[in-house]
C-alpha cells in the first residue's frame, strides 16, 4: 500500500467510502419502496375486506364481478373449516385449525404466502365476519406480483447504475486528487533541478494560500538558509585557504632562502626563528579552525562548574601583562561584586583572552576588564581607550575571517572574535559591543545562591 502513488492511496479510501454510501442508499431505497408498495396493498385489502364483509352480510357475492378475475381473492370460512363462499370458487381453504379459530374469535391476521393453483405470492388479510348470523372468518387477498416485479426492476436498475456512478465517482476523486497534488509535482520537478550551481532558484508557490502553499514557502525559506550556509562555508574555505597560504608561502620562502647558499650560524638561527614563528601561526590557525568546525558540528564541549569572574579576569590579566608592558600599555581589572556563573573556566579564559589580544593588537591605551550583572546573565567586558570598531564593521565583527580595513596590515587570522562568539553561544550566552572599544560576552548565572570560598586569611582569623 505504501508503495502506491499518493493519488491512488487517496482514491482507494474514497472509492470504498462511496461504495458503502451507494450500497447503503440502495438498501434504504429498496426497503422504503417495498414498504410503501406493501402499505398500498394493505390499504386496498382493508377497503376490500370492508366491502366483502358488507357483501357477506347482505348475502351477495364477496367480490364484484368486475374485479373477481383480477389479482384479488376472497373467501368466507365457517368455524368447522367449510367454505361458505369463495371468489374464485376453486380456492382451497386459506385458513385451517388454530388460525381459523383465532380469526373467528375476533383476531385480525396478516400474512404473505403462496396459494396452490395461483401464481406468485399473495398478501392475505383475515378478519372475523358474520354470514347469515353465524360467526365466520373472511379472508381477502391481493397478488403482490406487481410489487415484486417493481422491486426486481428497481434492484436491476440499481445494480447497473450503482457501479456506473461508483466508477464516475472514482474517476472524479482521482482527478481531484491529481489536481490537488499537481502543485506538489511542480515543486518536485523544480526541486530536482535545483543544484549548487543554480543559486537563487526557488520552488513555485501556488496562489491558493493553502497548506501546500505554506509548504512551498517553508521549503523556500529552508533553501534560503541552506544557500546562506553554503555560501558561508564557501567563504570560510576560501578565507581559510588564503590564511593558510600566506604562512606556508613565507615558511617555504625562508627555508628556500636558507638553503640557497651557505649561511652563517646567525643567519641560520634567524631563518629558523622566522620559520618557527610561521609554524606557530599555522598551529594557532589550525587550532582555531578545528574549534570553529567543532562548534558547527556538535558544539564546543564544555566542562561546566561554578566560576568566579574576579579570579578569572585576574588570570587573563596576568597572562597578557608581559605583552602589554612590552607595548608600553597596561591592563587593569575593575573590582566588582558579581555572582558565580555556570561555565567552563578554560573556555571562558580563552574567550576573554581573545578579547584582550584583540584590544592589545588593535586598541590604544589601558585595557580594562570588568564583569557586570545584567538581568540573569553576567557580562564579561574588555575595553580600551581606542576608537573601537570602524564604522559599519560592528555588525560583522564576530563573523569568521572578518577584519576591518585598518586591521588587515596587522597580524591575525580574523577568527579571534568568531571563537569568542562560538564560546558564548556554547554557554547559552551572546556577544556584543558597546560604544567605543567595549566588547563583551554574556554567560548564564549559576543556579542557586552565589557562594565563594573565604580567603585563607579569613579562615585563620
Amino acid at each position: 500500500m505504501s508503495s502506491l502513488p499518493i493519488r491512488v492511496r487517496l482514491t482507494l479510501p474514497f472509492a470504498l467510502l462511496m461504495a458503502i454510501v451507494f450500497a447503503t442508499m440502495g438498501t434504504v431505497i429498496y426497503v422504503r419502496v417495498g414498504g410503501a408498495l406493501l402499505q398500498s396493498v394493505d390499504q386496498n385489502l382493508q377497503a376490500q375486506a370492508a366491502e366483502a364483509r358488507s357483501h357477506a352480510n347482505e348475502g351477495r357475492q364477496l367480490l364484484d364481478r368486475d374485479v373477481s378475475d383480477g389479482p384479488a381473492i376472497a373467501q368466507a370460512l365457517l368455524p368447522d373449516g367449510t367454505t361458505e363462499d369463495a371468489s374464485p370458487a376453486t380456492l382451497p381453504p386459506l385458513l385451517r385449525g388454530g388460525e381459523l379459530r383465532r380469526v373467528v374469535a375476533g383476531e385480525r391476521r396478516w400474512e404473505i404466502r403462496d396459494i396452490p393453483g395461483l401464481r406468485g405470492d399473495w398478501r392475505l388479510l383475515a378478519v372475523p365476519v358474520r354470514v347469515d348470523g353465524r360467526r365466520a372468518a373472511l379472508v381477502v387477498g391481493r397478488s403482490i406480483a406487481p410489487r415484486t416485479e417493481t422491486l426486481h426492476r428497481l434492484a436491476r436498475e440499481f445494480l447497473f447504475a450503482a457501479p456506473a456512478a461508483l466508477l464516475v465517482a472514482i474517476l472524479f476523486g482521482y482527478a481531484l486528487a491529481a489536481a490537488a497534488l499537481r502543485p506538489v509535482e511542480a515543486m518536485r520537478r523544480r526541486a530536482k533541478a535545483i543544484t549548487a550551481s543554480t543559486p537563487g532558484a526557488r520552488l513555485p508557490v501556488p496562489p491558493s494560500g493553502d497548506e501546500i502553499s505554506a509548504l512551498a514557502v517553508t521549503l523556500n525559506e529552508m533553501l534560503d538558509r541552506l544557500e546562506g550556509a553554503l555560501e558561508h562555508e564557501r567563504r570560510f574555505v576560501a578565507d581559510a585557504s588564503h590564511e593558510l597560504r600566506t604562512p606556508l608561502s613565507l615558511l617555504r620562502g625562508e627555508l628556500e632562502l636558507a638553503l640557497r647558499r651557505t649561511r652563517t650560524r646567525d643567519e641560520l638561527l634567524d631563518a629558523l626563528r622566522s620559520a618557527a614563528e610561521e609554524t606557530e601561526r599555522l598551529a594557532r590557525l589550525a587550532e582555531d579552525l578545528l574549534l570553529i568546525a567543532r562548534s558547527d558540528q556538535d558544539g564546543i564541549p564544555l566542562r561546566r562548574e561554578a566560576v568566579d569572574p574576579g579570579p578569572l579576569l585576574e588570570t587573563v590579566r596576568e597572562r597578557f601583562l608581559p605583552r602589554a608592558e612590552a607595548l608600553g600599555r597596561s591592563i587593569e581589572v575593575v573590582p566588582s561584586e558579581t555572582p558565580l556563573v555556570d561555565g567552563d573556566p578554560l573556555r571562558l579564559e580563552q574567550a576573554v583572552g581573545n578579547l584582550v589580544d584583540n584590544a592589545l593588537t588593535h586598541g590604544e591605551g589601558t585595557v580594562s576588564l570588568w564583569a557586570r550583572d545584567a538581568a540573569g546573565v553576567l557580562e564579561l567586558h574588555v575595553g580600551d581607550d581606542g576608537p573601537g570598531f570602524p564604522p559599519g564593521f560592528a555588525g560583522r565583527a564576530f563573523d569568521r575571517f572578518s577584519r576591518g580595513d585598518d586591521a588587515r596590515s596587522t597580524p591575525g587570522t580574523g577568527l579571534g572574535l568568531a571563537i569568542v562568539a562560538a564560546i558564548a553561544h556554547a554557554h547559552g550566552g551572546e556577544v556584543g559591543c558597546g560604544p567605543g572599544a567595549d566588547v563583551w560576552l554574556s554567560v548564564p548565572l549559576r543556579a542557586g545562591p552565589a557562594h565563594r570560598e573565604p580567603p585563607v586569611g579569613a579562615l585563620a582569623e
